[in-house]
């Protein structure tokens, strides 16, 4: 009886943890633009206290790339867009390996900050076109 009682009346269930609109991949793009941002002050400043400043708030930013990626990874994607999007899963681990050490976390290339930024807005229409659907 007790079980009976506690037990839900109602089911609910959810794409995600929340319904829909607590992710946006824009949050990922914006720390990557400021990894960009970073990289450029780096190159422009002599300064040795500067440029270890701006090495580890890099450092930083990038680690949240990475961060908003899986988060959107996994927990907003589900089976159905792997079907629909099969190169989900390349897309993301190519995004999350130029967020990290080999990438814009691990080196002052700018071209590898253009890359994570091209990886993230490919994310982004992929999202937003599972959020249209």
């Amino acid at each position: 009886m007790l079980a009976r009682l506690l037990r839900p009346r109602h089911e609910a269930s959810a794409h995600c943890d929340l319904p829909c609109g607590v992710y946006d991949p824009a949050q990922a793009r914006i720390e990557a633009e400021s990894v960009k941002a970073i990289i450029k002050k780096y190159a422009d400043n002599d300064d040795p206290v500067f440029r270890t400043r701006a090495l580890l708030i890099k450092e930083q930013r990038a680690e949240l790339v990475k961060h908003h990626l899986w988060v959107l990874w996994t927990d907003y994607f589900k089976p159905p867009h792997l079907e629909q999007y099969p190169q989900l899963h390349q897309l993301f681990w190519d995004a999350t390996k130029l967020a990290g050490a080999a990438g814009a976390k691990g080196t002052v290339d700018p071209g590898l900050a253009d890359d994570l930024l091209a990886k993230i807005e490919e994310i982004s229409k992929i999202f937003w076109e599972t959020k249209a659907a």
